[in-house]
This record gives C-alpha cells, sequence and structure tokens, in this order.
C-alpha cells in the first residue's frame, strides 16, 4: 500500500534507516501493541501477553520485508522510496513516484506479495521436519511457525485484492494499461475497486464487523484519490513546470527576523518563502509551520536562517508537470523553488497553486474554451 498522509509523518516515529529509506512506526501500531498485550495478560498472564505482542511483532515484520520488497523493485528501476511507515492495517511504502510502464508497475507491485510467498514457503520447509505438523489452516492456532506461516499466505491474498491502494489494483492497472490508455486503465481499475470495497461495505455491516468495515472506507477513498491523481497528472501532460509556477512571490533573506516575515505573511496571502543567502543562492524554505512554531519558541526577533527548512529538491522551469506534481507530492514541503537554466530561483510551484489551475483547466474544459494559454 502506496499513499501520502501529511498527518502519518507527525504521527509516527523513526525507528532505523535501511538503504536510505527511513522506517516509521505509526502511534496508532503501539495503540494495538498495547491492546493486544493487555487482552493477552488479562486472559493467561504475563507469558500470554509476550507470546502475543512478539508474534504480532513477528507478523509486522513480514509486513516489513514485504514493503521492502516494494523498494527493492522500485529502486531497480531508480525510483527512490523515503520512508515506510507501519499501521494497524499494515505498512506505507512511500515511493517517490510510481513506474509508468506497465511492465515495471507490475514488477513494482507484485514483489511484495513475493516475499511474503518465499516467507511462507521457507516456513513450510522448516514445519516439514517437525513431526506434529499438518496442513490444517487455522491461523489463530497451531505452534509459532504454522501460525507465521500462515498469516504470510493471507497477507497474500489480502494484497492481491484488484482494488487501490492495494498490489492487486495495481497488478490489474498494469494488465490494462497494456491494452488501453494509462489514465483508462487507472479508472477502470479503480472501479472495480470501489466495487469490491463497496460489497465489502455491505459485508461489514451484516457480519457488524467495525475492522472490516474501516478497510472497506479505506480502499473505496484510496481508489478514488488515485483515479483523481492520475486524472490530474493526464490533464497537465504537455504543460510545463513554467506553465504553473507562481512568479509573484516575496523572498527573504536568511539574516532577515522573524518579524519581517510575519509582517509580510499577514499583508498578503503567501505562507511559505523561499530565503537567499549573501551570495544570492537559495538557503532553504521558511514555511508557516516553521514559523509560527520559532515564533512560540524564540520570539520575533529570531534569525530566519535558524528556522529554515532544508531546500532539498528544486524544480527546472523547463521540467513537466506531470513529473514536478509527483515530486511536490513526494515532498514534505507545500511548495517547492523553481530555477531558471542558470541557477537563479524564478517562481514557486505550490499544491494551492496547482489545485487552483486544475479547476479553472476543468472549467474551462466543461465550457468548451479550453486552451494552454488559458490554463497557464
Amino acid at each position: 500500500m502506496r499513499y501520502h498522509l501529511s498527518l502519518m509523518k507527525s504521527w509516527s516515529i523513526r525507528v532505523a534507516t535501511l538503504a536510505g529509506t527511513e522506517v516509521r512506526i505509526h502511534l496508532t501500531f503501539l495503540i494495538l501493541l498495547a491492546w493486544v498485550g493487555w487482552v493477552a495478560y488479562s486472559q493467561g498472564g504475563i507469558s500470554a501477553a509476550l507470546g502475543s505482542v512478539g508474534f504480532i511483532s513477528s507478523i509486522f515484520l513480514c509486513v516489513l520485508l514485504h514493503e521492502f520488497g516494494h523498494v527493492a523493485a522500485a529502486l531497480h528501476y531508480g525510483i527512490k522510496t523515503p520512508d515506510i511507515t507501519l499501521l494497524p492495517i499494515g505498512g506505507v511504502a512511500r515511493l517517490e513516484r510510481m513506474p509508468r510502464r506497465p511492465s515495471e508497475e507490475f514488477v513494482v507491485a507484485i514483489c511484495g506479495p513475493l516475499v511474503n510467498v518465499f516467507i511462507a514457503l521457507l516456513l513450510f520447509v522448516f514445519l516439514r521436519a517437525v513431526p506434529s505438523f499438518n496442513l490444517e489452516f487455522d491461523p489463530l492456532s497451531g505452534s509459532f511457525a504454522q501460525r507465521l506461516m500462515q498469516w504470510n499466505l493471507l497477507m497474500v491474498a489480502f494484497n492481491m485484492i484488484p482494488a487501490f491502494p492495494m498490489d492487486g489494483g495495481r497488478v490489474l492497472r498494469s494488465g490494462l494499461a497494456m491494452m488501453m490508455d494509462y489514465g483508462q486503465a487507472t479508472r477502470v481499475a479503480a472501479s472495480i475497486g470501489q466495487g469490491i470495497a463497496a460489497m465489502g461495505f455491505f459485508v461489514a455491516i451484516f457480519m457488524f464487523h467495525p475492522f472490516l468495515l474501516i478497510i472497506a472506507l479505506f480502499i473505496y477513498m484510496s481508489a478514488g484519490q488515485e483515479a483523481a491523481m492520475v486524472g490530474q497528472e493526464e490533464a497537465t501532460r504537455g504543460l510545463t513546470v513554467a506553465d504553473a509556477m507562481v512568479t509573484d512571490f516575496h523572498v527573504l533573506q536568511d539574516d532577515a527576523r522573524l518579524g519581517e516575515a510575519v509582517e509580510v505573511l499577514l499583508k498578503g496571502s503567501q505562507h511559505d518563502f523561499p530565503v537567499l543567502d549573501a551570495a544570492g543562492r537559495l538557503a532553504g524554505m521558511l514555511t508557516r509551520t516553521r514559523l509560527i512554531g520559532a515564533l512560540a519558541q524564540h520570539g520575533m526577533s529570531h534569525p530566519v536562517r535558524d528556522a529554515l527548512e532544508p531546500a532539498g529538491e528544486t524544480l527546472d522551469s523547463r521540467a513537466g508537470l506531470a513529473d514536478a506534481m509527483q515530486i511536490l507530492r513526494a515532498s514534505p514541503l507545500p511548495g517547492l523553488p523553481v530555477m531558471d537554466a542558470a541557477g537563479r530561483l524564478i517562481g514557486l510551484l505550490t499544491t494551492e497553486n496547482l489545485g487552483e489551475m486544475m479547476m479553472v483547466r476543468a472549467a474551462l474544459a466543461r465550457g468548451g474554451n479550453y486552451s494552454k494559454q488559458a490554463g497557464s
């Protein structure tokens, strides 16, 4: 499962960095472990609690390995993965972008479940040497290794549901994209996923199953988001960053004080400010979140340079807008600096301005008055 939510990172803690990918644990996952431990303790004491927490942790280790299957496949195609977050419903690997070639998307999507198949096969080989082993499928009883093998098989079945953001949804789209346009393939796959989610929703209501209800709602919304995201990318094909960037913006110097930034913030609609050093080079971005936090801690006279977000990714004004949108979605910043061929700052590409541009283009398209110039 791969999607980006701004609150995900703020509600998670980093536990490690492996091969350039941060591994983060969401606080709700820790709550799940605590709840499982408490229930097991109340029923069987400390040994039962330790066993249950250990088993759940082992399952999520397999989930983490599953996500690193996606990471390795994506890296093979030059796509980095900034972070993986473990949630109670599974893992979320935040890829910089999804590959556009159907064959590449298929490989990236299928490599996660293949990791679980490999783990299950290893456990099966181990269990074949145990005299008491039987093939009865019951993931809630049996030995530790037998239950873990069965849960890995369940993970494969669950992830191969043909619905976004499950791996099966991306496998389905990659197959459809070999026969039709990528945007159309996404719409068809998203519709199939939402249909499956709707059926799951009614089953969950009939069975009074809250967890299944949450999963069904999550899949339904994610499928719609995927279709909308790809629709935006398709609508911006042929446009460059220069067609969508903000050119009327305020720049701060790194020796300015926070009070100056507050004055500009209150007088205009700009929320995030590029900051230049004494040589005119980009030093970083002062976001509204950083500005408010620094004000609360240090006051108006604190220097801007001490509250900067690193500039990190910058955009070339000549780059394709669809590719730039993917970079912006993967960035923790709400806007990215745009540079010209000489490396000078000439604009900002922000999520807010992109949204406004898309609304204008959609309105013009409905009225039959669309042109590239009108959308610029």
